[in-house]
């Protein structure tokens, strides 16, 4: 009987589908980033990873549908997770994710719950079709030639997807970006491959056990409470957004660069340069730094992903240490939680209560000082009353100020006409910008007067710190700008900002440095509430004096090495 001359084999049918919907995958994920070379980089790696299962399934359909599905797959999570938590996916979330708060944030998105279901019913149902309509390539070679052609196979494949990740390899272009555009931008599968490069941790150099035993063994035993927990004062810190103090600045020479915020008063206990490790944007470095007393470079390039690879692992922190103390702490934040995983980070923190803009009703990313200083006092306010807050039980606020984010090149004509062309002297361009700077100065200032009025000018002890948190860009106008330092902190010009330590309650002065490190700055709050210190602080403190203020630039070496193998394998305070 003759056969069905228009019949097509079954595994010509199955590659023919795999193909189509392989094609259909480049185009829903490759072909989705923004820049030609971002779309090279993705499909290479789709190549890559298609090649490797071929060799490994030895089926050419089973390994098309892998490959693109997966991409399509890191896709469609991607997506969701910007829509519904506005924040890029990153390849720490299949950690961080699985280990705190999957669940929880399933149960708050039913959307990707129902998604999730779907993806693992469709999925391996799709593979299994592609599996059982494939034909096994190699089956007619000899075992053992067959097994070196496969294992050879998987191991080119790897190697060329480990070439395309290295930053100066064939996709050089795709990784010579800043963190900001890695976390941000449309590139997100882009983003997604370069990050796990670009976040891998690596503590730093550190000292063997028994120099650090012989250095800080003497910091090792905890300060004991000379007075119950009630007595403790409040402390409100703020981080103000990309504000630095204008006034070295050589064309800054009108009466608004120098603002009473920014002035030591009566009530000053501690004020100067402080030092940042980001310019231009990474806020969230600095929130890392000012609450756990560590720069995020220390750790290497995964440092800048503090918020995702480094605060589910902080076993120690000033907020933490306040709540040991017997703090309630609380955080007032002007974005929705989710964004850049802010909510998850500060419970690693220590933060008890978090509020974002959508629980303090307002607009993230548009508050102004005077709406995030008003929410904050309500939230304060409403503590005690809805049970949250024990009587007398001191508070821990910590609030984020977004009115001075950038740009800062709005048309002049939008600005308020004090600030019109105030400054002379400058480029347009670099004038336009430190106009509304100041402008925005200035609304800050007005504002932090009624802050320090609402927790200052009271009969309970309060201690009150605002600092900046790093520079902004001005459009890259900012390095440009000449201004007057003195010569040793002329190589820090970039990475310059202030802080202020004000409290209603008199107290020795604090150390004053020529410029004082941000991750210092937890430990100097500590200090001017008088509080005791743990182990962690206090080598913290011994550490600041004798490095002058100075961190991961201290001239002794020798002495960080062994302060970070005392804190990291003694104290633990950060583990992997």
């Amino acid at each position: 009987m003759q056969g069905n001359p228009f019949r097509v084999p079954r595994p010509r049918v199955t590659l023919a589908c795999a193909l189509v919907f392989f094609a259909v995958c480049v185009w829903l994920t490759a072909w989705r980033e923004p820049l030609p070379e971002q779309r090279g980089f993705v499909f290479a790696l789709m190549l890559c990873v298609s090649g490797g299962v071929l060799f490994a399934s030895a089926r050419r359909a089973f390994a098309l549908v892998f490959g693109g599905g997966l991409f399509l797959l890191l896709r469609a999570i991607t997506v969701m997770k910007q829509e519904y938590l506005e924040s890029p996916l990153m390849p720490a979330d299949f950690v961080y994710y699985l280990r705190s708060s999957l669940f929880e944030t399933l149960r708050r998105y039913p959307h990707i719950y129902s998604v999730g279901l779907a993806v693992l019913v469709a999925i391996p149902l799709l593979l299994w079709l592609a599996w059982r309509g494939d034909r096994r390539l190699f089956a007619r070679w000899r075992g053992g030639l067959q097994a070196m052609l496969r294992v050879g196979g998987v191991v080119v494949c790897a190697a060329a997807f480990w070439v395309c990740l290295l930053p100066n390899g064939p996709f050089a272009q795709v990784h010579a970006r800043d963190t900001w555009d890695k976390m941000s931008d449309d590139a997100v599968l882009t983003d997604f491959f370069v990050n796990l490069r670009d976040s891998s941790v690596h503590l730093p150099p550190m000292a063997d056990a028994a120099t650090a035993e012989r250095d800080w063994q003497s910091t090792a035993t905890a300060v004991q409470a000379a007075v119950p927990a009630s007595q403790y004062p409040d402390i409100v810190q703020v981080l103000e957004e990309s504000t630095f103090d204008p006034a070295p600045f050589v064309h800054c020479d009108v009466p608004a660069c120098h603002p009473a915020m920014l002035q030591p008063d009566a009530r000053t206990r501690g004020h100067g340069f402080l030092r940042t490790h980001t310019f231009g944007g990474g806020t969230w470095v600095s929130e890392f730094a000012a609450l756990t007393g560590l720069p995020q470079d220390i750790f290497g390039p995964g440092g800048m992903y503090a918020p995702y690879v480094l605060a589910p692992h902080m076993r120690d922190s000033l907020p933490l240490l306040l709540k040991r103390l017997g703090y309630l702490t609380v955080a007032i934040y002007p974005t929705h939680g989710d964004f850049l995983n802010g909510e998850d980070a500060y419970k690693a923190y220590g933060i008890d209560h978090f509020y974002g803009a959508d629980a303090l009703g307002l607009d993230d990313w548009e508050e102004t000082d005077a709406q995030m200083f008003t929410a904050a006092k309500r939230v304060y306010d409403k503590l005690e009353t809805s049970g949250l807050r024990k009587p007398g039980q001191p508070v821990f606020v910590m609030i984020l100020t977004i009115n001075e984010h950038g740009p800062h090149d709005d048309p002049m004509s939008t600005l308020p006409k004090p600030f019109q062309n105030l400054l002379q002297g400058l480029p347009a361009d670099a004038a336009l910008n430190f106009d509304t700077y100041l402008a925005r100065l200035h609304d800050s200032d007005v504002a932090m007067a009624g802050l320090e009025h609402d927790f200052l000018d009271r009969a309970r002890p309060t201690v009150l710190v605002h600092f900046g948190d790093h520079q902004p860009s001005f459009d890259s106008l900012m390095s440009t700008l000449p201004r007057t330092l003195p010569p040793a902190l002329v190589p820090y010009r970039d990475y310059l900002t202030y802080y202020m330590i004000k409290s209603n309650v008199a107290g020795p002065p604090l150390p004053g440095y020529p410029m004082l490190d941000i991750a210092y700055l937890p430990g100097m709050v500590l200090q001017a509430a008088g509080l005791p210190l743990d182990p962690y602080f206090a080598a913290q403190k011994v550490l600041r004096e004798r490095c002058d203020g100075r961190y991961d630039d201290c001239p002794d070496k020798a002495l960080l090495a062994s302060y970070h193998a005392w804190i990291f394998g003694k104290l633990h305070v950060y583990e992997e």
